[in-house]
This record gives structure tokens, C-alpha cells and sequence, in this order.
């Protein structure tokens, strides 16, 4: 990873955490990866997800716990005559942010830590409430039902693509075009363009 891509804040990286809601959990066995997205929350330094009790996801990881797991939270996509007038293709890119953990899984056997996850997962999902707080008792035979896994976090670092590394020239001619074009995706990448390349 470059390093003027490279994001260690801690705060920053948390942000994007508590902000995406999908993350992409990559597990293997026997030689053979396997890739999947899930919904995600980031909580007391640990990434929770959830699932059935059953499915290759749980025969995965009861032969190997090892884990990455990626968000990504994407932002405009730079047409390559944005930033050159060569016509050539390469300059086309797309600026985002993203993090990326290393650890291993475990699954959450205590009953009150599947409440808290869960209900994490719910607040961030549903913002607005309106439902029955998971830790009443309707909801036991359910919680029962469902597995609830957490990462235990070795690594996590975060890379934000916007810009950073382009000559000022570059960087103008794309924030003029991004102005053009005008949709809110663009407006917000030209905010954080202007933040990373002064930080």
C-alpha cells in the first residue's frame, strides 16, 4: 500500500466502520477461499456478524477461524479524461475509503454478548428504534437460532484514495470537473479531496 494512501487514525478508521453497513468476510478451507458479504458492527474493538446455525460459512470456519474482512465506502468515479488530455485510459479511478482487518473468529457461546451484538447491529441499522429491545425474553428461541460471530481483530488498517498523490494540476482539473458533473456523490469527494491532500 502507498503510503500517502495509508490511514492509521484510529477515529477515521472507526468512522468508516460505524458508517458502512456491508462488509466482505473472505475465510478458506482446504485451499478453497470463500468470499461473502454481511451485514457488520464494530463493537468493543470487534467486527460482529450473524447467520443461521448451519451453511458452509459455519462449516468453514469450524475447520479454519482465520479471517479478513473488508469495507469499502465508495465516492466518485474519476473518468480518465478528468485528470488528462491524452485520451488514454489509465487515469480512470475511482476514490474511496476502506479498511481492512486480519484476525480469526470465534463464535459468541454467552447468551448477553449475542444480545449486545445484535442490538449494536439493530441501533446502527435502524436508527429510528421502534422495536422491542433484544433482551426481552420473546426474542430467547430466536437468538438461540441464530449464530452470532465475532472477529478478533490482529490487524486493521485503513486506505483512502482521493487524490493525494496527483500533482496540483491534476488535482484542480479533476475538482472542475467534479463541479461540472455536480451530483451530491461529487460534492462530498471534493470535500474530502480537500481535506487529505492538506492533511
Amino acid at each position: 500500500m502507498k503510503s500517502i494512501f495509508e490511514i492509521k487514525n484510529q477515529e477515521t478508521i472507526k468512522e468508516v466502520l460505524n458508517f458502512v453497513e456491508f462488509g466482505t468476510l473472505a475465510i478458506c478451507k482446504d485451499d478453497k477461499p470463500y468470499s461473502l458479504p454481511v451485514n457488520f458492527v464494530y463493537l468493543d474493538n470487534h467486527i460482529y456478524f450473524h447467520g443461521s446455525l448451519k451453511g458452509r460459512k459455519i462449516d468453514v470456519l469450524k475447520k479454519n477461524q482465520l479471517a479478513s474482512f473488508s469495507v469499502v465506502e465508495p465516492y466518485s468515479v474519476i473518468q480518465s479524461y478528468f485528470s488528462l488530455t491524452d485520451n488514454l485510459a489509465c487515469p480512470a479511478t475511482h476514490f474511496f475509503k476502506s479498511v481492512m482487518i486480519d484476525g480469526r473468529v470465534e463464535f459468541v457461546k454467552n447468551y448477553e454478548e449475542k444480545v449486545q451484538a445484535l442490538s449494536a447491529l439493530m441501533q446502527k441499522l435502524q436508527k429510528e428504534g421502534r422495536y422491542k429491545p433484544l433482551g426481552e425474553e420473546v426474542y430467547r428461541k430466536m437468538i438461540n437460532a441464530t449464530t452470532v460471530c465475532k472477529i478478533i481483530i490482529d490487524s486493521i488498517s485503513g486506505k483512502f484514495k482521493f487524490g493525494q498523490h496527483l500533482s496540483q494540476e491534476r488535482f484542480d482539473m479533476i475538482i472542475e470537473h467534479l463541479e461540472k458533473r455536480g451530483n451530491k456523490k461529487d460534492i462530498n469527494t471534493i470535500k474530502l479531496m480537500e481535506k487529505f491532500k492538506k492533511d
